[in-house]
């Protein structure tokens, strides 16, 4: 398989640098879809790759016969055969090292998403009883706001959160959680985490992409609001009422992220929209450069599969 089925493992560190770029240069809504289908083809790509070095690692594990073994079969075994082993030996230790791997891999996935259906049923079933289609008002004295998506999306707050908000800053917060269920920020959020479960460098991307998707939410806030000063003072207020306050789960969108930093891209001029930016930039270099790497990715990993399944059928009879 060559060298090329280890490149899937280190190509997201090609996206670091539009990482941070990203979040600063391009519009919230871009960013968002931009770094969400970059980690996520990451993400994939280096699952297969621990998958097809496990199946080289399988064929060097002991117990497989060799292929001048005494067998009842005369039929030579397709993970003994001298073509297989000369096509991976050299992957020997990587492909024993690669079970554990994918072994924690796909347990911290399966953890991920378990926590999030279990977290979401329970707050499905605590929300069953609260009146309000749209929104669902808690007596709780700690003030804090989410968008609760799902077969009925709604949104969650606090009674103690309106009381210390003015009335346009009231309507800011809801056009905030609105924007959240509109564009389905969840599923941006967990694609963006399950990718960082797989492969750890993601992680700068799974940050960005919760970020991005708050700043997403915020410009279409002050959209609907028509004042960005408004919603600046909105989040800044809820985030000084709401110290810490987490959401109950990752489908749970609370107002959170770097407020300073939120905050103050509303009180500059709106961002450009842009569906992609120019190869003439700095962020828009960034931007095809983890492009580029994504696609590499997906190249490398499709060729290794395609190369593992022609050395096995050449050496299985059929």
């Amino acid at each position: 398989m060559g060298v090329f089925v280890f490149l899937p493992l280190v190509l997201p560190l090609s996206a670091w640098p539009v990482a941070r770029l990203a979040e600063t240069r391009l519009h919230p809504r871009t960013a968002t879809r931009l770094l969400t289908a970059v980690a996520v083809v990451m993400a994939v790509c280096s699952t297969l790759c621990l998958a097809l070095l496990m199946v080289v690692g399988t064929a060097q594990l002991p117990g497989n016969p060799p292929p001048d073994s005494v067998r009842e079969d005369p039929q030579p075994d397709g993970w003994s055969d001298p073509e297989v082993l000369a096509a991976v030996a050299h992957d020997e230790v990587a492909g024993r090292g690669a079970i554990p791997a994918l072994a924690l891999v796909t347990a911290a996935c399966a953890r991920t998403l378990g926590r999030h259906r279990r977290v979401t049923r329970r707050a499905r079933r605590a929300l069953a009883g609260v009146p309000g289609r749209t929104v669902a008002v808690l007596p709780d004295r700690r003030p804090y706001a989410y968008a609760f998506p799902g077969g009925r999306s709604r949104i969650v707050v606090t009674t103690a959160l309106p009381a210390g908000l003015a009335p346009a800053e009231r309507r800011a917060l809801f056009a905030h959680e609105r924007a959240h269920l509109a564009a389905r920020h969840h599923r941006h959020l967990l694609a963006a985490h399950l990718a960082a479960r797989a492969n750890p460098f993601l992680r700068p991307l799974r940050t960005a992409v919760v970020h991005t998707a708050e700043r997403w939410a915020d410009e279409e806030a002050a959209r609907a609001v028509g004042d960005r000063r408004t919603v600046a003072r909105a989040i800044g207020k809820a985030a000084l009422l709401s110290p810490g306050t987490p959401a109950p789960t990752l489908a749970a969108l609370a107002t959170g992220g770097p407020v300073p930093r939120r905050v103050a891209a509303l009180l500059a001029p709106a961002p450009a929209v842009r569906t992609w930016p120019s190869a003439f930039t700095s962020v828009g270099l960034a931007a095809w450069g983890a492009a580029a790497g994504a696609l590499v990715s997906a190249m490398s990993s499709a060729n290794s599969a395609v190369t593992l399944f022609l050395i096995l059928h050449a050496a299985t009879p059929m």
